[in-house]
């Protein structure tokens, strides 16, 4: 929804408690705030217990943009118009809103420079005992200086020649501990029962029980076999995240080095722990490359809660942004990771989609004026499925893919898609395929069966009749989740 119009008298009568300093960063009459001079910000906030609302508030825009605790001598005419200014206020929602003058930030497209601004030192201020920023609007003028995705989804289903349905991947388990042909082994099992997309678990590195060199040419004897006996192409996302600069691409180099066929392999970054400026390089420096971001971390910032940081929407639209071609959304609530529909499902769309509504904007991923008939046509497409911004780039922002992972398997691909409403992901199952009681190539085969059945509008149940490997994984898991349900009952009635 968009910002409220409503307003409330408790705030009117903030407004007198304000002090010179504090007035300076709050505009409740600001005309127009979409006007394509801000980037505006939502934030759930609580104050201290030293300042109401407003004042806080006012502190937090200070600090988030040009200012400190006290006005300073120092300022100008000029830097005052970079203050950060409260353009509204929802007490009984515990809401405020921002609004930042885009031009404060780094104009070379540098996410983590607004992020040092808007969820930086303003999250260790003892004025407030709460404040998670719970959605972002990016003016179009704004989106043009940033990267935005390259290597897109629909590149990789070109690559696959795989449509109409989600691209099902897998992340070798156990995560550690495998060395590197034991690795290639679960690779070339599960691409071998129908599989496409196989990733490095967030924790690969260069082990010595598994070095990187040996686990990219193992790799790439698997791939070769399963391509040769299936007659598919397949995907294989490498982890990349490294100590320093040189050492990540390198570990890139040696992957394009390695005799992979463009579009075969992908780069993983653990955007979070690794930094936004290795997201944003390999997005540079790797343009022909699905660059794949990994979020290891995020709950520390977006777990509902958590009283400070950012949500999964707000960490998702800030990876579009960045350019990266997917990252994990998670699984609504269907997987064993901590979320929910409003939460990711949300995410996925706004991510994914041409226009969307998030948590308090519609977010328009265009260049060109929203009410521009191509502007309108190119919104239409996207929602029909219909690729876009193809040979009109400068139009707007290329999507970006969720991932999904944590906790899914082939039972439960049919309820995350219609929560989803929508194949447009790729959906990464563990456990869900190697925990198969004959095996991870059975697991392969029973996951695109379950998605088969789906495509046919056919019950797992009825489809698993004729075909045993997903027979055989609807009896494991139900069976898994019924003695998770009971074991759950008997320690609540212990409580």
């Amino acid at each position: 929804m968009e910002k409220k119009e409503a307003k409330d008298p408790a705030v009117e009568k903030m407004i007198k408690t304000l002090n010179p300093h504090q007035k300076a960063y709050c505009d409740l009459e600001l005309k127009n705030p979409k006007n394509g001079e801000y980037l505006l910000c939502v934030f759930h906030f609580v104050p201290g217990k030293n300042l109401n609302t407003l004042q806080a508030a006012c502190e937090i825009a200070a600090e988030s943009s040009t200012g400190t605790n006290f006005a300073v001598k120092t300022e100008t005419a000029f830097s005052r118009e970079m203050n950060a200014i409260v353009y509204d206020l929802d007490i009984k929602r515990e809401l405020v809103w921002i609004a930042y003058p885009w031009r404060l930030f780094d104009r070379r497209g540098n996410v983590q420079n607004i992020l040092t601004y808007v969820v930086g030192n303003v999250l260790g201020m003892k004025e407030v005992s709460a404040l998670k920023l719970m959605d972002v609007w990016f003016p179009p003028a704004m989106l043009e200086q940033y990267d935005g995705p390259s290597y897109t989804i629909d590149d990789m289903r070109k690559y696959l020649n795989v449509y109409d349905r989600p691209i099902l991947g897998t992340i070798v388990k156990p995560k550690m501990g495998l060395t590197a042909s034991e690795y290639a082994e679960v690779c070339y099992n599960f691409w071998s029962g129908g599989g496409d997309f196989v990733k490095n678990d967030e924790p690969q590195a260069d082990q010595d029980f598994c070095p990187y060199d040996k686990m990219v040419e193992n790799v790439k004897k698997a791939m070769d076999k399963a391509v040769k006996e299936t007659g598919k192409k397949k995907v294989h996302s490498f982890n990349v995240s490294a100590s320093d600069y040189d050492t990540m691409i390198k570990r890139c180099e040696m992957i394009r080095n390695a005799g992979f066929e463009k579009g075969s392999y992908a780069f993983l970054i653990d955007g979070i722990t690794a930094g936004w400026m290795a997201v944003q390089t390999l997005r540079r420096k790797y343009p022909d490359v699905f660059i794949h971001f990994h979020r290891a971390s995020h709950g520390a910032y977006t777990r509902k809660e958590s009283p400070f940081g950012f949500s999964v929407l707000v960490l998702s639209k800030f990876a579009r942004l960045a350019g990266t071609s997917g990252i994990h959304t998670g699984t609504a609530g269907v997987g064993k990771m901590a979320g929910s529909p409003e939460e990711d499902v949300i995410a996925a769309h706004n991510i994914l989609h041409f226009k969307d509504y998030g948590h308090y904007f519609k977010q328009e991923w265009g260049t060109i004026q929203e009410e521009d008939e191509n502007a309108e046509e190119l919104a239409k497409n996207d929602m029909e499925n219909k690729e876009i911004l193809v040979d009109d780039p400068w139009r707007g922002m290329k999507k970006c893919c969720p991932i999904i992972s944590g906790g899914l398997n082939p039972t439960l691909l049919k309820p995350f898609i219609d929560l989803m409403k929508s194949m447009d992901f790729i959906t990464t199952m563990g456990a869900g395929v190697h925990a198969h009681p004959k095996g991870t190539k059975e697991g392969a085969k029973a996951l695109v069966q379950a998605c088969e059945a789906y495509k046919k509008g056919i019950s797992i149940e009825e489809y698993a009749k004729t075909n045993k490997e997903l027979k055989e994984a609807i009896a494991f898991f139900s069976s898994k989740k019924e003695s998770k349900e009971v074991k759950e009952a008997e320690e609540a009635e212990k409580n």
